[in-house]
């Protein structure tokens, strides 16, 4: 296995590792939200943080299935998808600390 390859193989698995984590904070989210009496607009908020995390899978399955002569450099090196599962994450702690206050 040559270089390049270990560094897709190491981005496919943080992004694996990034989806699991924003399941717990959206489940964590959907729990916290249960005992609250005014439910719809954070309904809303979450469907909104689901979307995104479906969208953000889809596009993680679609680098899963392309073949390594395409990734490029650019791909391998740039923060792409990283960074709007940090901002994902963030939102998401963000509304899970409103909502246990």
């Amino acid at each position: 296995m040559n270089n390049k390859e270990k560094l897709v193989e190491q981005h496919i698995r943080e992004y694996e590792l990034r989806h699991k984590q924003l399941d717990e904070l959206i489940e964590r989210a959907k729990q916290a939200a249960l005992n609250l009496d005014d439910k719809h607009e954070l309904k809303n908020e979450l469907r909104n943080y689901d979307q995104q995390q479906a969208k953000l899978l889809n596009q993680t399955n679609e680098l899963k299935k392309m073949p390594l002569e395409h990734w490029r450099e650019e791909t391998i090196q740039s923060a792409g998808p990283m960074a709007i599962f940090d901002i994902l994450a963030q939102k998401l702690e963000d509304l899970i600390e409103r909502i246990e206050r």
